[in-house]
């Protein structure tokens, strides 16, 4: 029987505890809902059981929280494979990560009221891919424990065991804790949630610092790909004004040369992210926040190719636009991705700067009529600029009824989460619930909104990601944790957070509710507002959220989905 193990060496002694007791263990072990955070301080919790219930194409995640009686010296775990009542095992790789803690050094603006612990605290967030890890200090440590369950998986009881072997300098203990998982006749493959978290590639104050364009580069980037589409992303924010190669003729006219561009994209379609293209924005604020906005252009000075900014109705950003974006839109055609393809034009459009925006979306609809538009708004005001809609979440509780005609008008409405809304409202920040990350998307599905965006994916900072989670920012005072980044980064790509499985897990929710709704519009609803009471305004207790994850699996297992 096949084993994954970790060697895990205490330094002190510092670690997690059991519901597989015996006398003579040197250690606790016990089962969390991994939907629940563990902190350093949690009590032993006796006669615990580990079982998921899952459907195919999810990932089955358990989480055991083990902590030592006394100092140890070493700490080994590994996981036996998945074995059906025939005796047929899971032939699916087992991952065992260790639940790593980072400083939550001050709380978001408008804490919610069910905000876990006071910052500065440490929490529970970042996922360690470590086969040796030391602790100073004794405490409890999750263990997270992950199982991508197989599309093609027999439904039925499967059982495994963790095997826990802990060395003391004068004892040894084994003990073995049961996993249980209960695998659904429902499969779940692609998502038509359509969501994204934006990436960045340079830091060099944390020297990752891959030279543009270097096999280095593109490594890192795929490895970024694979780990979105893992967590079942499924649009990328790829920049063909970024990206493009301009240069000039002899005439000295522009050249666009789409390689890169090219190459992004197809890197992420083989990772299997795309889905759809997010084009990245062609302007910006041209001052503060209140300011208007401006295009970025190319131009020619003396021969060479230099970029600028200029007012999206003046006579250079219209020079410019008139020969890129008939350009880009053949060129989308030429390799199918058109129909994929949205446009974004300048983020987060508010009241003051909103005829600067439809100056920018009239240079789109003169010279690239086929593009759609998509964009993070906070102002409704902008009905014939925009195709897809992104509102803030708490703008899109404020103006639900407005999102909801354009839809029935042909528009598609999304909403995303940024610094705000804070308070009661579902979002990523560290400090609350976890299932509160989860519940975003039963969010989507209880209001038929189609996508999710956030900003981000990795916008790391030169203090450590893991000692200072909250960053400088020039608008509000500074970006709540969990804001800038959802991931975190190893030695060889990202590691993840819990806070990103919770979402992906989250993703699989909305497609099961969808597979439901398909035959029992009102089933699908019913089981959705068991947990979504209002736009901020949820059941997050956690117990009575798997009752009704069971009920969803079994109501799909009897319509055969």
């Amino acid at each position: 029987m096949k084993r994954l193990c970790i060697l895990i060496f205490f330094v002190a002694a510092a670690m997690p505890s059991v519901a597989g007791f015996t006398e003579d263990a040197l250690l606790d072990i016990w089962s969390v809902d991994p939907l629940v955070k563990v902190f350093r301080d949690a009590v032993f919790v006796p006669d615990t059981r580990a079982d998921v219930h899952a459907a195919r194409g999810e990932t089955a995640t358990f989480q055991l929280v083990i902590r030592p009686r006394g100092p140890l010296d070493a700490l080994t775990i590994g996981v036996s494979s998945f074995v059906r009542e025939t005796g047929a095992s899971m032939a699916t790789p087992v991952k065992i990560r260790f639940v790593g803690y980072v400083n939550v050094d001050r709380p978001m603006q408008k804490p919610c009221g069910d905000q876990l612990r006071q910052p500065p605290a440490d929490y529970p967030d970042v996922l360690l891919e470590r086969e040796t890890i030391a602790f100073g200090a004794a405490g409890a440590q999750p263990v997270w424990i992950t199982l991508p369950v197989p599309a093609g998986a027999t439904p039925g009881l499967y059982t495994a065991a963790a095997r826990i072997t802990a060395r003391s300098r004068t004892a040894e203990s084994i003990t073995e804790f049961p996993l249980t998982l209960t695998v659904y006749p429902v499969t779940v493959d692609k998502s038509r949630l359509w969501v994204t978290n934006w990436f960045a590639m340079h830091w060099p104050h944390m020297n990752i610092h891959p030279e543009p364009e270097s096999e280095e580069y593109y490594a890192l980037l795929r490895r970024y790909a694979r780990n979105m589409a893992e967590h079942r992303q499924n649009v990328a924010l790829i920049s063909p004004l970024a990206l493009t190669e301009f240069g000039v003729n002899d005439a000295g006219e522009l050249t666009f040369d789409f390689s890169r561009f090219d190459r992004w994209v197809r890197l992420f379609q083989e990772e299997g992210v795309i889905g759809r293209i997010e084009g990245g924005h062609i302007g910006g604020r041209m001052g503060d926040w209140l300011s208007a906005f401006g295009a970025s252009v190319r131009v020619v000075r003396e021969g060479a190719v230099v970029s600028e900014q200029a007012a999206p109705d003046s006579e250079t950003a219209k020079t410019f636009y008139s020969h890129f974006f008939p350009a880009l839109v053949a060129h989308l055609k030429e390799q199918g991705w058109l129909e994929c393809y949205l446009q974004h034009l300048a983020d987060e459009p508010i009241a003051q700067n909103l005829e600067s925006y439809r100056a920018l979306a009239a240079l789109a609809r003169d010279y690239a009529p086929e593009l759609k538009i998509v964009e993070a708004n906070h102002s409704k005001d902008l009905t014939g600029a925009i195709d897809v809609w992104v509102p803030q979440l708490n703008y899109l509780h404020e103006a639900h009824a407005y999102y909801r005609e354009r839809q029935a008008a042909g528009d598609e409405v999304w909403f995303y989460t940024c610094v705000f809304p804070q308070g009661e409202y579902a979002n990523r920040f560290i400090e609350q619930p976890l299932i509160k990350t989860r519940l975003l998307h039963w969010i989507n599905f209880a209001y038929g909104v189609t996508g999710y965006l956030h900003w981000g994916y990795n916008h790391w900072t030169a203090d450590s990601p893991v000692t200072h989670t909250t960053r400088p920012h020039g608008g509000p005072p500074y970006l709540p944790a969990g804001d800038p980044w959802v991931v975190y980064p190893g030695a060889d790509g990202p590691l993840d957070s819990i806070r990103f499985e919770a979402m992906r897990d989250g993703i699989a929710d909305h497609e099961l509710l969808s597979r439901l709704a398909e035959k029992d519009p009102e089933a699908a609803q019913e089981v959705v507002s068991r947990h979504i009471l209002d736009f901020d305004k949820y059941d997050t207790d956690v117990e009575r959220f798997r009752a009704t994850r069971v009920a969803l699996l079994q109501a799909l297992s009897r319509e055969g989905k």
